[in-house]
């Protein structure tokens, strides 16, 4: 890797971090918000109650925690990898995943919300789960990386449900990270099986971030 990808990554990583990512894709926009605030589209703020509007963000900053690792999980296998095909991959992924990092950080600024306070902690151990992945192999890892979609798909689907019927906001775009992940997936060719005690020990570390990063 040279001087220039090294400080490129450092920059996306400390961009992660303190919530300051750039979007090649605009935010998605409801038709159904607009229909409902008179072409606004996003003044559905209004139609929540404080308890929503909490709500909403709790789920939102949860969300961002988890762009926040993805951003650390595709930058410690692109480094692990020597494959150019598989750097490439993983960097089209960490794109995608950085416009959804945008998009949740500015809707968390629309609900008067922040980002978690942990958010270094969750980078440096996403980071750190990544790079062991990485060390076992391309398949392996490619493995990994389906699965984490897989879960984050099923993650997005319960916060749709989860989410107030009248946040027309955020539930458009949760639903376009939500084929996103499902695309980042199906990439995943020539992925390895992850082991059953690996994806539950995931699901453990997903219980617990999702948890606390609710509230702080």
């Amino acid at each position: 890797m040279t001087l220039d990808e090294v400080i490129s990554e450092f920059d996306r990583g400390l961009r992660s971090m303190v919530g300051v990512s750039r979007m090649s894709r605009p935010i998605p926009e409801s038709n159904v918000a607009g229909e409902a605030n008179g072409g606004d589209l996003f003044g559905d703020e209004a139609q929540l109650s404080e308890k929503e509007r909490a709500h909403s963000a709790g789920l939102m900053r949860v969300n961002h925690v988890g762009e926040v690792c993805a951003q650390a999980l595709y930058q410690a296998q692109k480094l692990a990898t020597r494959s150019p095909e598989l750097k490439a991959k993983f960097e089209e992924a960490a794109r995608e995943e950085e416009d959804h990092l945008a998009w949740t950080t500015q809707r968390l600024k629309d609900l008067d919300s922040r980002p978690s306070l942990l958010n270094p902690l969750w980078y440096a151990g996403a980071l750190a789960i990544g790079l062991a992945a990485g060390r076992l192999g391309d398949r392996a890892s490619l493995g990994f990386m389906a699965e984490t979609e897989r879960q984050v798909e099923q993650h997005l689907d319960g916060h749709m449900h989860a989410l107030p019927a009248n946040d027309y906001a955020s539930r458009t775009i949760v639903e376009q990270m939500r084929l996103d992940e499902a695309s980042h997936a199906a990439a995943a060719i020539g992925a390895g099986e992850v082991p059953f005690p690996v994806r539950a020990l995931m699901r453990a570390a997903s219980k617990v971030m999702t948890c606390t990063a609710y509230y702080i």
